[in-house]
């Protein structure tokens, strides 16, 4: 698939979010001012790279569609657009020293939080359309059509989990009768956003933080279709691999334990507890986790019992 052949707009908005990405990183660079105990383009460097790379796939996946086209087309055009007007209510906030997130300081600044807001929702609804389209629709590789609907549906469940940062924390709900709490939502749980984070990513190491399940969870979009096409890979080398129902048993055991572990990391943030430091409730589950899927790759890669031609699909026809 060509690069001129993908969605236009989803691939106009790819490259605003890499020229917005460069324009943060030098505001990185040239600008000592700090939000919330971080400089204050980190958030708009990070999420013009997370947008570019979900445009991108966006754009791929809609390349899968062999019918319902033209609702395909539309749905990408409503997601460029919502993409590009987020990013712009954040990089003008973090022009002007504001908090884009949360922040009802104002009635600007509620305008345009709420209207970020939107975006998201829009961008989640047609992004859920994409996967009912590509959930009845049939591919012609297995493995990789599980990988596809694995990674949309575990994908949205990861988004979800941001839905749940805009939720008002109990300190800001304690406020005098009367009185509209100016910050209304937090990344952190059980600590107040700014505090002490692991790098780059800012992820809280002294209570739970939710960005950290949005994270993995959302990037199954990409990281469970790369599986498909590795596997293809390796079945030019491995010959077990070369079975399709062995590849689509491991692609269902690796989106089963992908989605359970966007689980366990929304639950230990809920329970306020960094990810770095797992209590031993925390570890057991991660250690079962661990075992299923060990487990589950097992009889993933047990040879087929019916009698099966080995034939891997070649790269040309991955999509």
């Amino acid at each position: 698939m060509r690069l001129a052949q993908l969605h236009r707009p989803l691939i106009i908005s790819t490259a605003v979010m890499i020229l917005i990405a460069i324009f943060a990183g030098a505001g990185l660079a040239l600008d000592d001012r700090e939000l919330i105990g971080v400089p204050i383009w980190l958030k708009p460097f990070k999420f013009a790279v997370s947008i570019a790379i979900y445009a991108v796939t966006i754009a791929w996946l809609l390349s899968l569609l062999e019918r319902r086209r033209r609702l395909g087309w539309w749905l990408g055009t409503v997601i460029a657009t919502a993409m590009i007007g987020e990013m712009v209510i954040i990089v003008g906030q973090a022009a002007r020293g504001r908090q884009s997130h949360f922040n009802n300081q104002t009635p600007l600044d509620s305008i345009l939080y709420s209207v970020m807001g939107a975006t998201i929702a829009i961008a989640w609804m047609c992004t859920l359309v994409l996967a009912i389209l590509l959930l009845i629709q049939r591919l012609p590789d297995r493995a990789n059509a599980l990988a596809v609907r694995f990674g949309l549906l575990v994908g949205l469940g990861g988004m979800m989990v941001g839905f749940l940062m805009t939720m008002p924390t109990k300190a800001q709900l304690d406020r005098p009768e009367g009185e509209a709490p100016t910050i209304v939502g937090a990344h952190s749980v059980g600590v107040q956003d700014g505090g002490p984070g692991l790098p780059l990513v800012n992820w809280s190491t002294t209570g739970g933080d939710l960005r950290a399940a949005h994270f993995i969870g959302m990037h199954a979009l990409q990281a469970l279709p790369l599986l498909g096409f590795l596997l293809v890979l390796a079945s030019r080398r491995f010959a077990r691999l070369s079975f399709d129902r062995v590849r689509a048993r491991v692609v269902t055991v690796a989106g089963g334990a992908y989605a359970a572990l966007t689980v366990l990391l929304t639950w230990q943030a809920l329970r306020g507890q960094s990810i770095v430091h797992p209590d031993a409730l925390t570890l057991a589950a991660l250690g079962g986790l661990l075992l299923a899927t060990a487990g589950g790759l097992a009889w993933a890669l047990d040879r087929p019992r019916t009698v099966e031609v080995p034939a891997a699909p070649m790269l040309s026809e991955v999509h």
